[in-house]
């Protein structure tokens, strides 16, 4: 019964889209622009910088919310806030009543990541920058911090079903950023340093 309300409470939580209703609002929808996803990076391009930043504080706490709030209320279920991040992560990226065409999870991701240990989020994100910078392309973030924190999360906690839960969270992040890798190999993606000279 814990696994499926804490499921049904991430899962809920993760379906809000703030990118969806700030399309509406602003008659664009993010789905035919830009990368194609509801996510706080295709609204930072499309719909602007503030709007942007706030879908991204929002896909975060969201995630934060439904693991300390499962913790909270199922304290004699060990992977409460892991399962209801997991399906925070799930609700973001395919939400029900948009055909299942979300956003693609790093800010939930990211959230989860926080909600269950600040300090192993802020060195991700500082790791994935630096990495970013370096190889020139920004989805250095989701593929560094995907591919480091299940086996961080493993050396903290020693818990096998967290860290089978944290590669499949892993796995979604990989999966959206798919498209990252092919524009790479066409000579589309943005670049980094490009783009930061140009605004500079």
């Amino acid at each position: 019964m814990e696994l499926f309300l804490c499921s049904c409470i991430g899962y809920g939580l993760g379906c809000l889209s703030p990118s969806y209703l700030f399309s509406k609002l602003k008659d664009k929808d993010l789905r035919e622009h830009g990368t194609g996803n509801l996510g706080a990076t295709n609204a930072f391009l499309h719909l602007g910088k503030k709007v942007g930043i706030f879908i991204m504080i929002f896909d975060i706490l969201k995630a934060v919310i439904a693991v300390k709030l499962c913790k909270f209320l199922f304290p004699r279920f060990a992977l409460a806030g892991i399962v209801a991040g997991f399906m925070s992560m799930i609700g973001h990226v395919f939400p029900f009543y948009l055909n299942f065409k979300g956003g693609k999870g790093l800010a939930c991701f990211g959230g989860f990541v926080l909600a269950t240990d600040w300090k192993v989020f802020l060195f991700l994100l500082a790791l994935g920058i630096v990495l970013a910078f370096i190889f020139n392309y920004a989805c250095a973030v989701p593929f560094s911090a995907a591919t480091f924190y299940p086996f961080i999360h493993l050396y903290k906690v020693h818990s096998l079903k967290s860290f089978i839960v944290m590669v499949l969270c892993s796995l979604v992040v990989f999966y959206k950023h798919t498209d990252n890798i092919r524009r790479i190999k066409e000579g589309t993606e943005q670049k980094v340093r490009e783009y930061f000279s140009k605004k500079a």
